[in-house]
C-alpha cells in the first residue's frame, strides 16, 4: 500500500517529532489533538527542531518554510478521514487508546492503517475495538524521534503482510532502523528499560548510593549517554514507567512492581523536566 498522507494523533513530544520527520521526507501530515494551545506549542517546538538541524549543518535552512507547509494543526479528530496512515500518540492510556480507534475507525476508510506509538501496551487490545485488526500495527517511536534512529514495529497474530511490509518500507523511508517483533507487552525496548530502570529505583530507594552516583556510576561505568534518573527526568518518563510497569506486572509478575517512590512522584505530578521537578528539581533553571 502507497503511504500518501499521514495524520498524528497527539501532538505532544513525541507526536509533533513524528510529524516533523513525515514532512522532512515529504509527506503532507495532519497533526491532532484536544485544543489549540498544544498545536501551536507543537508547530514551535518542530520549528525549534528544524533551525537547530539547520544549525549543525544538517539540514538546509531555505527549506524550514518548505516542511512546515506541509503540516496541518486541527482539533478536530474528522480531518483524519482522509490519510492514509494514522500514528497514534497520546498518554498510555489503554481506554483511551481504545476510545480514540473506535472513533477513527468509524471515520477512516477501510484501507487506512492504524498504527500506535504505545511504549508498552498491547497492539491486540487496542485493535480488538477496530473493524480492521489486519491494518493495526505498532510503530514505538523513541524520544527525539527526529534524532534517535530505531522505530520498534510490534506485529499481531492478525496484521497482514501487507500492512507489516508497507510500515517496515515507510520506516526505512525515514531514514530510521527497524525491528519486528511479536505483540507482547513491553515489547523489546520498554521491557528491558523497565527492569533496568526498577532496580536502578530500587537501588536509591534501599540508600544503597544518591541518584547522582547511581547516574555517575551507569554513565561512567556502563558508558550510557545518560543515567537512569537524568533519562527519566529528560524524557519526562515517570508517568510511561507508571502505567508500563502496572501492566507489565499484570502479564510478566511481581519483578515488575513499581516501586513506591515512581508511585509518589507520579501522584504529585514530578513528571520531569517538563513539570519542574522529578528526581531532581528544574525549577532554579
Amino acid at each position: 500500500m502507497k503511504i500518501e498522507k499521514i495524520c498524528v494523533v497527539g501532538a505532544g513530544t513525541m507526536g509533533h517529532g513524528i510529524a516533523q520527520v513525515a514532512a522532512m521526507h515529504g509527506y503532507s501530515v495532519t497533526m491532532v489533538d484536544i485544543n489549540q494551545e498544544i498545536i501551536d506549542r507543537a508547530f514551535k517546538g518542530i520549528k525549534f527542531s528544524l533551525n537547530k538541524f539547520a544549525e549543525k549543518g544538517k539540514f538546509d535552512a531555505n527549506k524550514i518554510d518548505e516542511v512546515l507547509g506541509r503540516i496541518e494543526g486541527s482539533t478536530d479528530l474528522d480531518a483524519a478521514k482522509d490519510a492514509s496512515l494514522i500514528i497514534e500518540s497520546v498518554p498510555e492510556d489503554m481506554r483511551l487508546k481504545q476510545e480514540i480507534f473506535k472513533k477513527l475507525d468509524e471515520i477512516c476508510p477501510p484501507e487506512t492503517i492504524f498504527a500506535s506509538n504505545t511504549s508498552a501496551l498491547s497492539i491486540t487490545e487496542m485493535a480488538s475495538v477496530t473493524n480492521r485488526k489486519e491494518k493495526f500495527i505498532g510503530m514505538h517511536w523513541f524520544n527525539p524521534p527526529p534524532i534517535m534512529r530505531l522505530i520498534e514495529i510490534v506485529k499481531t497474530i492478525d496484521t497482514s503482510e501487507d500492512t507489516l511490509n508497507t510500515i517496515v518500507e515507510l520506516s526505512k523511508e525515514f531514514g530510521k532502523e527497524v525491528v519486528v517483533c511479536k505483540d507482547s507487552v513491553g515489547f523489546i525496548t520498554s521491557r528491558a528499560l523497565q527492569a533496568f530502570v526498577t532496580e536502578c529505583i530500587r537501588i536509591l530507594e534501599e540508600g544503597v548510593a544518591s541518584a547522582e552516583d547511581i547516574d555517575k556510576a551507569i554513565k561512567l561505568g556502563l558508558n550510557h549517554p545518560m543515567g537512569p534518573f537524568e533519562l527519566l527526568d529528560f524524557t519526562n518518563g515517570i508517568p510511561v514507567i507508571f502505567h508500563a510497569g502496572e501492566e507489565m506486572r499484570k502479564v510478566y509478575g511481581e519483578r515488575f512492581t513499581v516501586p513506591q517512590m515512581v508511585r509518589m512522584l507520579y501522584y504529585s505530578g514530578r513528571h520531569g523536566r517538563k513539570s519542574g521537578r522529578g528526581f531532581y528539581d528544574y525549577t532554579k533553571e
